[in-house]
């Protein structure tokens, strides 16, 4: 059973790997999933809600591994309120040294329509859930999906259904982002202060940020009483996402003055694990995201860099290193050796062996060749484009593109596919047009292209173009991502590294496998 934190404690729910992961194109690969994991678990996070057991086969897995893998932290399986995904939950966690069941259902009256349950035969099914995850685990989650638009009445009856059965902590969901920040507190403090019991669990806030209020309305549960946020690394999620761990936990560590409560996150290690989910899940952080975006301590204007100059307080409340950045800048150019990115990729949050360095280093060096300096979004970028696998069955060669105005663009490309070299010339509206219609000539496939998106890394003409192709094909979705100072170049290895995913996602699939046809997108 978990420890009731300290009043000035408040536990860190990261549920990047099971919310975070339902974002429409956001699907992680086993391996990825546990990299994540394992950063989670490194970085303090007290409990990772790992999956959705009973989603997939997949997932199971992946839930299954994490838990045996864990350290540090309390490993979670979301479940429906029924017996079977409960069973499957626990099968996925129980050999987790501390492990969680978390179970939930729809309780607003839009949400009970759904099932078509009476409120009577809805709160009969809660107790009967609840009582049957808790005789298989100790700590169980229950959380009224939508509790924000549920009768007051109703919400206070069901929740003290669920702790008499057995509830260790209860979860409130604002599920559609619908609440604000007075509401937020006030209703977890109405929940302690009159539901029997109340004092005796843990109560969570799940914020969606439909509105923009998700920081804020977690940081207002806590103020009324909430021990426990429900979060995920970038504010990843579904629609407009979740609330972001690195804005919550940074909004303690920085406001302590007025929320006087603590997490046990090391703040250091959030860019890195920031640019490692933006990085597999094919979702960019917005540069003026709050901690963890490009623009989060850069400074243009004349008077702020002359305040930034006299002293650094001026305009920034907190320190870069206390996320995890480097305090100094060491310019790299042509003539930078492996040392200098050896340190300049520590700088950054990048931990890399000698095999992926020498992969780096070869890269950085053509890039400088290109460029008179080397920027540090250059840098990420290449870590980035370099994670294509080396096994991969799809290579791009070489490309040529010819445009002109008033009439269709042209590319040839030649492929390396499974160690043969072909090439094929194809038309189109354009140059990116024309060479995925090269490579489809290459590479026959059905995949509908959900998503191509184009980032300009630094500025300048000769700025590296980060590209991101989101890939589906029979319910499969696969992202691939590459950057290159030609457009078009990056265009096609991302197209590429999509097309590679992609089969290599439905071949561990199986037929059917991994479509995700149980509804469950909406849980809490």
């Amino acid at each position: 059973m978990t420890d009731a934190p300290r009043q000035d404690r408040v536990l860190i729910f990261d549920t990047t790997l099971r919310d975070g992961e339902q974002s429409p194109g956001a699907t992680m690969t086993h391996e990825e999933k546990l990299e994540i994991a394992a950063m989670l678990d490194e970085m303090g996070v007290d409990i990772i809600e790992a999956g959705f057991p009973i989603a997939s086969e997949g997932d199971f897995r992946a839930v299954s591994e994490i838990a045996k893998n864990a350290v540090n932290a309390r490993i979670c399986g979301l479940a429906r309120a029924n017996p079977t995904d409960i069973d499957r939950a626990w099968e996925a966690v129980k050999h987790a040294r501390q492990n969680r069941i978390h179970t939930f259902i729809g309780t607003s009256p839009l949400h009970r329509a759904i099932p078509g349950l009476s409120q009577d035969e809805m709160a009969d099914l809660i107790h009967q859930t609840v009582s049957h995850a808790r005789n298989l685990c100790e700590d169980v989650q229950w959380s009224p999906m939508d509790a924000t638009r549920t009768e007051w009445d109703y919400l206070k009856r069901v929740v003290e259904i669920a702790i008499k059965a057995g509830a260790t902590t209860i979860n409130i969901p604002d599920t559609v982002g619908y609440t604000a920040p007075e509401e937020s507190a006030d209703l977890i403090r109405r929940l302690i202060a009159e539901v029997p019991g109340g004092e005796d669990v843990i109560f969570a806030t799940h914020c969606h940020n439909d509105l923009g209020m998700a920081t804020a309305n977690a940081l207002a549960a806590v103020a009324g009483g909430a021990r426990q946020i429900e979060c995920t690394i970038n504010g990843l999620g579904e629609r407009a996402g979740n609330t972001a761990l690195e804005e919550v936990v940074m909004a303690l560590k920085v406001r302590g003055d007025i929320m006087p409560w603590t997490t046990g996150v090391d703040t250091r290690k959030i860019m890195a694990i920031s640019r490692r989910v933006a990085t597999v899940s094919g979702f960019p952080v917005q540069f003026n995201k709050a901690i963890v975006g490009k623009n989060a301590f850069a400074h243009e204007s004349g008077i702020h860099q002359d305040g930034m100059l006299k002293n650094r307080e001026n305009f920034e409340i907190m320190r870069p290193e206390d996320v995890g950045l480097a305090a100094s800048s060491l310019p790299l150019g042509k003539h930078s050796g492996r040392a200098a990115l050896r340190d300049k990729l520590g700088n950054l949050g990048f931990e890399v062996g000698d095999n992926q360095l020498k992969d780096v280093f070869v890269r950085f060096k053509e890039l400088a060749d290109r460029k008179k300096e080397v920027f540090d979004e250059d840098i990420i970028a290449l870590v980035r484009a370099g994670e294509e696998d080396s096994a991969d069955a799809l290579k791009l060669v070489s490309m040529k593109v010819v445009c002109g105005t008033g009439g269709p663009a042209e590319a040839t490309v030649e492929m390396e596919i499974d160690g043969k070299d072909v090439s094929a010339t194809a038309e189109g509206d354009g140059p990116v047009d024309a060479t995925f219609k090269a490579v489809r000539a290459l590479h026959p496939n059905e995949a509908h292209l959900q998503l191509y998106q184009v980032h300009a890394v630094t500025e300048g003409t000769d700025a590296q173009a980060t590209v991101s192709v989101r890939l589906e094909e029979d319910g499969v979705i696969a992202t691939g991502t590459s950057a290159d100072t030609d457009t078009v170049v990056a265009s096609a290895r991302a197209y590429i590294h999509a097309l590679n995913r992609l089969m290599v996602r439905r071949a561990k699939a199986g037929p059917g496998a991994d479509k995700r046809e149980i509804n469950w997108k909406d849980a809490s």
